[in-house]
């Protein structure tokens, strides 16, 4: 049999843009490890393994660095040839009357637990010099995002910690590519209890499987950075030139709870 061209760790990836990262991996041939904090992960891996690949899935809170160290040693010192990190948490609604508990989970997974997770496997690739990393940010990160300010304040760090890390291994052998996602047709909005905004209950959001396969074939490209979609393309070339308090009363009016009727 021939040898594969490697392992991928996609997190996130029970469902939504990151089973379709995964589904990509497996089409390409790479093993895969995948996790999510949920116990679907395990059926994800069956339908991984039932497309000729090896995948193992580990049900793990990425937010924690008990979480990430869990994952981490599933690899038992197999070399990662891609690293998805696309584990992410939304929420919604005012700021103020969110649970701190809350705000910290979607920090501790967007933010914390990412920057641990590719700080351990990309020190490894950085070592055999080898390797592709692949952040989801998000066009949300390019603009205040009234009524889910602290969701979108993580992406925006995320965007940008992606371009300075890949400029820091621009002479290495090792790839940093964003894919940056508008609205998608997953179960984020329904987690983040934004079913009755506008941009929650919009029909016309983008399919995983579509956005997933940009962001792969960019990763695979060695690209900087992706945008998924035409309309997203103009939304975030418009959020480059408009004031930020504009950019601001517009996120509202999508995001605001009871705006699906409006």
């Amino acid at each position: 049999m021939a040898e594969g061209p490697g392992l991928a760790v996609v997190t996130g990836a029970s469902t939504g843009i990151g089973y379709e990262l995964a589904k990509c991996c497996a089409e390409a041939g790479y093993d895969l490890i995948i996790a999510a904090d949920e116990p679907e992960i395990a059926g994800a891996a069956e339908d991984f393994r039932a497309m000729g690949v090896q995948a193992e899935g580990v049900e793990a809170d990425l937010s924690t660095a008990e979480g990430v160290e869990k994952l981490y040693v599933t690899l038992a010192d197999r070399p990662v040839e891609l690293l998805l990190a696309n584990a992410g948490r939304g929420l919604g609604h005012a700021f103020f009357n969110q649970e701190v508990a809350d705000i910290r989970h979607v920090i501790d997974t967007n933010v914390t637990g990412t920057l641990l997770l590719v700080h351990r496997i990309g020190r490894d690739m950085h070592l055999r010099n080898r390797g592709r990393i692949l952040f989801t940010g998000s066009i949300a990160g390019f603009m205040p995002g009234s009524y889910q300010a602290v969701y979108n304040a993580t992406k925006a760090f995320i965007d940008s910690f992606s371009w300075a890390l890949r400029n820091e291994l621009k002479d290495t052998g090792i790839t940093v590519t964003c894919l940056m996602p508008g609205p998608t047709d997953t179960e984020f909005f329904e987690r983040a209890d934004m079913t009755d905004t506008k941009v929650g209950s919009d029909p016309d959001k983008m399919d995983p499987a579509r956005v997933a396969r940009i962001g792969f074939d960019a990763m695979m490209k060695g690209e900087a950075g992706v945008v998924a979609g035409f309309s997203n393309k103009i939304q975030a070339a418009m959020a480059h030139l408009m004031p930020s308090g504009m950019l601001a009363e517009q996120h509202r009016k999508m995001a605001e709870p009871g705006t699906a009727t409006d």
